[in-house]
Order: C-alpha cells, then structure tokens, then sequence
C-alpha cells in the first residue's frame, strides 16, 4: 500500500476510479468540510469560556485527522479482509460496551464512557459501522447458515441492544435496532420474522420508557414544550427560536446568538440549530438535498453491488449516516422527542467522527469493487482496474 493512503486529503489514486466512488468520496469531504465549520461556529463561545476559543475545533481536527487515516486505508482494503477482522472489532466493542454499564464513566446521566487520558471512548458509536458488517454478513447469507451459526448472532445483536439500553441510551439503541430491521428486510427475510423483531423492539422501548421517569418525560415535553419552559421543554423551545430567527437566508455564519450559552450542547446533538439560524431556510434545504444526493448515490451502489453482502453493506451505511441525520434534524426541529443522536461530520465528537468516516469509507469501497467487477477485459475473462480499463480503451488497434 502507498504510503500516501495513510495522509488525509493526498491520495492521487481516486483520480483512476469509476465516477460514482469518485462523486462519493467529494460529498463526503463536502459534508465533512461544511460540518467542521458549523462546530467551530457553534463551539467557540463555550471553549472561550473555557480559556481558549479553539479549544473543540482543535479537538474535532484530530479527529479528523485518525478518522481520515482509517478512511483512506478502508478505501483501498479489499472488503472481504475488513469483513474478515468484524466479527472480532464487533465481539470486542460489545465487551466494552457491556463493561461501560459497570465502570464507564457518567457523563450526563449516561454511563457510555471510558476515560482514556483527556478523551473519551464511547464503544456503542464506534461499533456501528461493525454493526454494519455484521448484520449484511449473516442477513446476506441466511440461507447458507446452520440455525446455530444464526442463533449465536442473533443473540448477539440483542445483547448490543440490551447493552446499550443499560446505559441507557435509548436513541443509539433504536437507531442500531432500526439498523438491523432494514439490512434485514433488505436481505429479504421472512416477514414472519421480521413482524416479531418489531413488535420486540416496540416492546422493549415501551418498557424502557415506562421505567425512566426522564425517558418518559422527555417523549411527553415534545409535543408540549411549553407546558414546562424552564425545564423538560427548556431545550426543544431554544431550539426552535433558533431555527425561526434564521429566516430564509440566515443571521450570518458566526453570528448566531442561541449559541451564546441560550441553547443547551450547541455543538453536539442540537448543532442543526445554529446551522439554521446562520444559514437558514435555503441553508437548510440545501443540506437536505445533499442527504437526498447522499442516499441516492447508497442506493445507487446497493443496486449496482456484485453480491448480496455488499448491498447490504451499503443499505446499512445509507441508514446510518443519512438516516441518523434525520432523526437529529427531526429531534431539533421537535418533530421526534429529544433524543442524545449527534449529526453525522456536524456534531463534536471522537467517537462520532471516526464511526462516520469508517461508515463512508465503507460504502465507497463497495462502490469502488461494483464499479471495477463491471469493467472486464475482452481478452482475458478478470476483473480489472478502471484505470486499466481506459487505458486499454485508449490504445490503438493493431492493423490486419
């Protein structure tokens, strides 16, 4: 492997790769780009507080810079040996994240973390992109599978979501939930199955909510926020003066004022919040364009995939990232009750940043294996490089 693939931003390759990998991998820095200006926005009054302005931005670059070095080594891996070293990263998050609930570290009401120096390590996001992988693996080739080999993973997938309700964090544990219900349905299990795992998981969440006073609370806050502005529906309403005040075109990137210690983790969870007071109405709408642009192109990889596990692959990366951005919009905007979901390359985070890069790096490696399974050369029956393929096309024909 070059060792250019290890260095952000430097990879000179992607110039030889089919369109749609290539379109790929510019939205993601596109989205990653506009979303690292957005949290420097939204984070430098709190880091200012803290004795420095930078403080979250200089942060959120390091993230960037490990999560950049796994996407460019993920790009050029060939997916069967990233599948390969899953199952051993899922086993070994999920320890983590069973063991979370006995030492971690509570922040917020949440026991999710480890503290390793000044950062902190949250297994229940880094596992998502594993969860990915794992659940196209065994869906992809169910019939293949004894009923043990099913069973053992089966079981496994509940003990993540069980682990992580534990915590508790009820939103991580519906979307990775609603994550494998998809990759399942995708995979075209019998609805027999599916219809029960749906009534399991509507059942657990109930019992969840049922359970937490503040879990129920904070379901019943959204539809009134109102009805107690000074405390459960404190955030949701600073949320929306926000996104009212920005209008059609904004206050200005930088000049937001719920961020000045009005709105509650402006940099995290309700980040959208000051990107739509700075950018607006039409700010807005162009970031849900580019979500729709994002998911076609997932759809359009999933379609093109060689085989059953990598579109499922890439149905798992399209739910992820641009459905996990729709349950933070919707929870920002109080069309779903408030929730602890960050917006994938917008909210500040380690742990989010890497599991978003990973999960993109993902996708446009099962783009880039579509793309180069479909370019065959005439005299010899194998699969080629496109690079190689128009070399070969810009060649001159010998003469007879």
């Amino acid at each position: 492997m070059n060792w250019r693939h290890f260095i952000p931003f430097f990879d000179t390759t992607a110039m030889d790769w089919a369109i749609t990998p290539r379109l790929l991998r510019w939205l993601t820095f596109v989205w990653l780009f506009v979303g690292l200006a957005v949290m420097y926005s939204a984070s430098f009054p709190v880091g200012d507080a803290l004795g420095d302005g930078l403080y979250y931005f200089k942060r959120q670059l390091l993230a960037i810079a490990l999560g950049m070095i796994l996407f460019n080594v993920l790009i050029h891996s060939p997916l069967r040996y990233i599948q390969g070293i899953s199952s051993f990263a899922f086993i070994g998050l999920l320890a983590g994240i069973l063991l979370t609930t006995v030492i971690g570290r509570e922040v917020n009401g949440g026991q999710r973390w480890f503290e390793v120096g000044k950062f902190l390590i949250q297994p229940s996001e880094l596992i998502k992109p594993f969860l990915v992988l794992q659940s196209a693996r065994i869906f992809g080739q169910w019939e293949r599978l004894t009923w043990k080999v099913r069973l053992t993973w089966l079981g496994l997938f509940c003990l993540l979501l069980i682990g992580i309700l534990l915590q508790p964090n009820l939103s991580t544990t519906a979307l990775c939930g609603v994550t494998l219900w998809l990759v399942a349905l995708a995979a075209g299990l019998p609805y027999l199955y599916l219809g029960g795992t749906a009534a399991a998981g509507l059942f657990l969440a109930l019992l969840s909510i049922s359970i937490r006073e503040y879990q129920r609370r904070r379901v019943m806050s959204f539809l009134n926020p109102w009805s107690d502005p000074l405390q459960d529906g404190y955030q949701l309403i600073q949320s929306l003066l926000a996104i009212g005040s920005g209008g059609l075109t904004g206050v200005g990137f930088g000049l937001s004022q719920q961020k000045l210690f009005y709105l509650p983790i402006q940099y995290t969870d309700f980040i959208f919040a000051v990107f739509a007071e700075e950018f607006g109405l039409i700010g807005c709408v162009l970031f849900m364009l580019m979500l729709v642009v994002y998911a076609t192109f997932a759809l359009i990889v999933a379609r093109q995939a060689k085989n059953a596990v990598h579109r499922l692959v890439a149905i798992g990366v399209m739910v992820i990232l641009v459905g996990q951005s729709l349950l933070n919009i919707g929870v920002a905007t109080g069309a779903l009750p408030t929730t602890g979901l960050p917006l994938p390359f917008f909210s500040y985070g380690v742990n989010s940043m890497v599991s978003s890069l990973v999960c993109a790096a993902l996708l446009i490696r099962v783009a880039r294996e579509s793309s180069e399974a479909r370019v065959m050369s005439i005299d010899n029956p194998k699969v080629i490089s496109f690079a190689e393929a128009r070399t070969r096309r810009m060649k001159p024909r010998p003469s007879r």
